[in-house]
């Protein structure tokens, strides 16, 4: 199959992988197969990093009642004969465990690295089972383990161009504050908000202390930028022609500093000489 006929499945979603899309004519028919679970070995490519275990409880009760009713996709492990590895279905795969089954349903494809990353990512997030820093680790690892392009792994995960882009930025955020992102205590609306603050760190701890919703978030990062910004100064073509007035009367750099009410004036001089011929000015 043509890397451009595979992507379109993985934007079809992974019924087209399994040989499962509805009026779609699928170039390699899905073989669905049982092998013993101790021949299967979780994937380097999963994307998920944490499996809530009441999740995976009352996946296992499903099992136990039901069995599995969907197949894992694995592929061939190079090398050791005969050994699988996961590209979609660990969830399943855990919970079978837990309920000591000794073969589950699989069907077995030849994939690249990067296919098998690109499933796995493409399995979580029509679960939304994934994090935003989750998910923008998947998406840096096909850009720099597999060159893939935004454009390109938008296309793969049925996703537009400027989320990947967006999701991709938490990556910039500092550690304190995708830790907190990943542990749920930050949303991705919160983590994006942050990336405009000057002291995200500070930022982040205030919001989860105060318990902020997004939108409070982003007044909150606009009001401390509008904060940092040096005020202007209220300076006019009136001021500015009489600062140079007694600029040329009195022969010395004179500023004026207008405030709401009243304002300042500065009188600079460079030389003891100066100050002396300002000091006889001012005693008439």
């Amino acid at each position: 199959m043509s890397e451009r006929a595979r992507r379109r499945q993985l934007g079809r979603g992974l019924a087209a992988l399994f040989g499962e899309a509805e009026g779609e004519a699928v170039a390699e028919p899905a073989m669905q197969r049982r092998v013993p679970i101790e021949l299967i070995r979780p994937s380097a490519f999963q994307p998920r990093r944490r499996f809530a275990e009441d999740e995976l409880d009352a996946l296992a009760q499903s099992i136990r009642e039901k069995g599995i009713l969907q197949a894992l996709l694995v592929r061939p492990i190079d090398g050791e004969e005969p050994a699988f590895e996961l590209v979609a279905g660990e969830r399943r795969w855990r919970a079978a465990q837990r309920v000591g089954m000794h073969e589950v349903p699989v069907i077995v494809r030849p994939l690249a690295d990067f296919e098998a990353l690109e499933i796995a990512l493409v399995e979580n997030l029509q679960r939304e089972d994934l994090s935003a820093l989750e998910e923008a680790e998947a998406y840096s690892r096909l850009m720099e383990e597999f060159g893939r392009t935004q454009g390109a792994m938008a296309e793969a995960v049925g996703k537009s161009r400027s989320h990947v882009a967006n999701t991709l930025r938490l990556l910039s955020l500092p550690a304190p504050v995708r830790h907190r992102l990943d542990q749920g205590e930050l949303s991705a609306g919160h983590a994006r908000a942050l990336l405009a603050a000057a002291d995200p760190i500070t930022l982040a701890a205030e919001v989860v202390r105060r318990g902020l919703n997004v939108r409070a978030t982003e007044k909150l990062v606009q009001r401390r930028s509008e904060m940092r910004q040096p005020k202007r100064r209220l300076r006019d073509a009136d001021t500015v022609a009489l600062e140079r007035e007694l600029s040329d009367r009195l022969g010395l750099r004179v500023t004026l500093e207008p405030k709401r009410r009243g304002g300042s004036l500065s009188l600079h001089y460079a030389s003891l000489d100066q100050l002396d011929q300002i000091l006889r000015l001012l005693r008439g």
